[in-house]
């Protein structure tokens, strides 16, 4: 039965997946210190399309795309290697709780894109309020690099805002092709299909920078590959197709309070006063503007790839 109400267990679970969602960043983090940003999409990736492709041969849901598909497929590929890529490389200059928090920022991107893209998912006053609000957090997390004159992490900020706006723009494109395609299909071709892209890249751009791997590196990159791109995209699959997905959305605002609280567990990064209120800011903001969406059942991708 579709479009259930959520229970305890759903609720927990959903609770689960989106602060795991939250310990990506700083896996990116930890990994980026053996793999450069593009190297490591190909190896993120491979072993996600691996993990993802466990499961479609267990659903048999069929993979091969239909003729009219692979142009669709292909644009996809496309805009995803360009936020993969800016979010690696961001998050290469920038924190990793403060890159948890801009990829975050994707929901603000969805409302607006939504609106001129999606007839039937326009602004409305609690969205518009919603974004205005993520909006402030954004401006009080850059200001404090102005204000303090800590200007380091300004440009990685920027680069992963940039890919909080591209994941806004490949949700919206994904939610188009679901119509017609399953999301476990999208997933395994846009991966399958960057992969090559990232590695004849990294070739390109970046030959001879160090490579190596030791074991926190390899939990790291195992981490995005199975948990993130694998194990968290299967389950929040199977809760979307019981349950409504706007009150599933809600939970997204967990994955910035969870980065912030990860990256100062793990990496020991400082947690300032602006970077709480400008957290606690935008996941509000996902809140509200996540929460008036259309209940009707239906896709919605994962908050984070």
């Amino acid at each position: 039965m579709l479009n259930q109400p959520i229970t305890v267990k759903a609720a927990l679970a959903a609770f689960i997946l989106t602060a795991l969602w939250g310990g990506n960043t700083p896996s990116i983090k930890v990994a980026l210190e053996g793999l450069p940003p593009l190297a490591l999409a190909g190896v993120r990736f491979t072993i996600g399309a691996l993990t993802v492709l466990v499961w479609v041969l267990y659903e048999r849901i069929p993979l091969k795309p239909k003729p009219g598909e692979y142009r669709l497929l292909f644009f996809l590929t496309i805009l995803f290697v360009l936020q993969i890529y800016s979010l690696h490389l961001g998050t290469q200059f920038t924190l990793a709780a403060h890159s948890g928090v801009f990829v975050c920022t994707a929901p603000f991107f969805i409302a607006l894109l939504a609106h001129y893209f999606l007839p039937d998912d326009r602004l409305s006053v609690p969205k518009i309020a919603g974004m205005l609000c993520s909006l402030l957090g954004i401006v009080i997390i850059f200001a404090e690099g102005f204000l303090t004159s800590v200007t380091d992490y300004l440009i990685g900020d920027a680069i992963v805002l940039i890919s909080g706006f591209l994941l806004g723009a490949r949700q919206i494109y994904t939610k188009r092709l679901t119509q017609s395609m399953h999301p476990a299909k999208l997933l395994f071709w846009q991966a399958t299909f960057s992969i090559p892209i990232f590695f004849a890249l990294s070739a390109l751009l970046e030959r001879g920078q160090t490579f190596y791997v030791n074991r926190d590196i390899a939990l790291a990159i195992a981490y995005q590959g199975i948990v993130i791109a694998g194990f968290c995209f299967i389950f929040w699959t199977i809760l979307l197709r019981r349950y409504n997905a706007s009150k599933l959305g809600v939970f997204a605002f967990v994955s910035p309070i969870s980065g912030v609280a990860i990256s100062y567990w793990l990496l020991s990064e400082p947690i300032t006063s602006a970077l709480i209120f400008g957290v606690l800011l935008v996941g509000l903001g996902i809140a509200i503007t996540t929460y008036p969406a259309d209940s009707k059942p239906g896709f919605k991708e994962t908050p984070e790839a």
